[in-house]
């Protein structure tokens, strides 16, 4: 406990947990919430997560190269950066849009997605150099990290029906919670924010050129796909596919807190036998998961809580494992982290916006009505092929690729 007290890691756990209730979560919650209380298309949506997507190709390398130089501001940045999320997050939910929703939903969105990746570049190049002073190194900070992550996602997906027993207006609750999270997140971690301006400043060029960094950012990208895919398509699945209304809280609780309990384990696992080799285990289990989910029908929601289980322990080596390795090979090759951190925050948060205006048209074409509790056939064929098929089929791409790439993994 001393030692904790002084390493201050419970602080990284906190804010992790804060960031990551403003990621996937939103991709659970925002289309289905405006779909169904505003009417706005699911086409539609998905081409405003798109748009903001192909923003963020321009800003997020910014926001890393503006990391590497704010020095003694980057306490006074974060902060008002946390502000900016806090109040998206309230205009998202907890404001009834003063014009058209769908532009009230780009805007709220642009405000909340461009503060999730500065703050999360920021924290991540932050967790480099709190690397050097911790026992465990990258994976010691990666488990403190990414579990905090893991029970902020798990929290924030559950909120909401939670909430929806007892209040006229969850969503508005969730957001003021979310706001006092923040809050509190800031304050812990205000001693952490001690990055001097970088003397070296690395160029977007030269992370591109080395060819580790190149195939850890594609692996990235490819294994974060079908979680991706999966989490866009859950809340249909669970209500249409499964016919499993109401379970749709639980079944996200038994994901995440499964990958959060599970995050500790990988950690001392890559540790004890190499970082790529357990995370093609994991992999595997994940290929599995989804093999089994393929063949379940209406009233399976007891088996698929089995599959939630085994998933959700992927996710934790996902979230985990692949941050620690890169943040490693950055480390070593590279004197800065920022805008290496900037194309990682990229090329992870695309995948969502990849997954939406890929999956939402076709969802919408083969017949899937959000508003309808009577699917017709061709669209839960659809849903479960969308939900299970497609992230399968990602995930033993990225398996292969993970095979390919052979980079040192020195123990931390």
């Amino acid at each position: 406990m001393i030692a904790l007290a002084r390493d201050n890691l419970g602080a990284f756990a906190l804010f992790g947990a804060a960031l990551a209730a403003a990621g996937l979560p939103i991709y659970i919650y925002a289309p289905p919430y405006y779909a169904e209380n505003f009417g706005v298309s699911l086409t539609g949506i998905a081409a405003v997560l798109f748009w903001l997507r192909l923003f963020d190709a321009v800003q997020d390398p910014l926001f890393g190269w503006l990391s590497e130089r704010l020095g003694r501001w980057r306490k006074l940045s974060v902060a008002g950066a946390a502000m900016v999320m806090a109040l998206s997050m309230l205009g998202l939910f907890a404001v009834t849009p003063p014009f058209n929703p769908l532009a009230w939903f780009a805007i709220t969105l642009l405000g909340l997605f461009s503060s999730f990746s500065f703050l999360t570049i920021n924290f991540y190049a932050q967790g480099v150099d709190k690397a050097t002073k911790v026992k465990g190194a990258h994976f010691g900070v990666a488990a403190w990290r990414e579990t905090g992550a893991l029970l902020g996602v798990c929290t924030a997906a559950v909120a909401p029906a939670i909430l929806a027993s007892f209040l006229n207006a969850p969503y508005m609750a969730f957001s003021l919670g979310f706001a006092g999270v923040v809050g509190i997140a800031v304050l812990a971690m205000n001693r952490e924010w001690t990055g001097a301006v970088r003397a070296q400043s690395t160029p977007i060029r030269l992370y591109l050129k080395d060819q580790t960094t190149r195939r850890l950012l594609l692996l990235a990208f490819v294994n974060a796909m079908p979680v991706a895919v999966s989490s866009t398509m859950f809340l249909f699945f669970v209500v249409h596919r499964l016919e499993a209304p109401g379970w749709e809280g639980p079944l996200l609780v038994l994901f995440f807190l499964s990958g959060a309990c599970s995050a500790p384990i990988w950690s001392r696992l890559a540790d004890r036998f190499g970082g790529r080799r357990v995370l093609l285990l994991a992999m595997a289990l994940a290929m599995i998961s989804f093999g089994f989910t393929l063949i379940l029908e209406a009233g399976d929601a007891l088996w698929f809580s089995l599959i939630c289980v085994a998933a959700g322990a992927t996710i934790g080596a996902d979230l985990t494992l692949l941050p620690a390795l890169f943040a490693k090979h950055i480390a070593k090759t590279f004197p800065s982290a920022g805008q290496g951190f900037g194309l990682w925050s990229f090329v992870n948060k695309s995948t969502l916006a990849f997954a939406a205006i890929a999956l939402f048209p076709i969802l919408e074409a083969a017949g899937f009505d959000v508003q309808s509790t009577d699917q017709p056939a061709k669209a839960l064929t659809t849903l479960t092929i969308l939900y299970a098929l497609v992230p399968l089929g990602l995930k033993l791409v990225a398996f292969c690729l993970a095979l390919a790439i052979r980079f040192e993994e020195e123990k931390t």
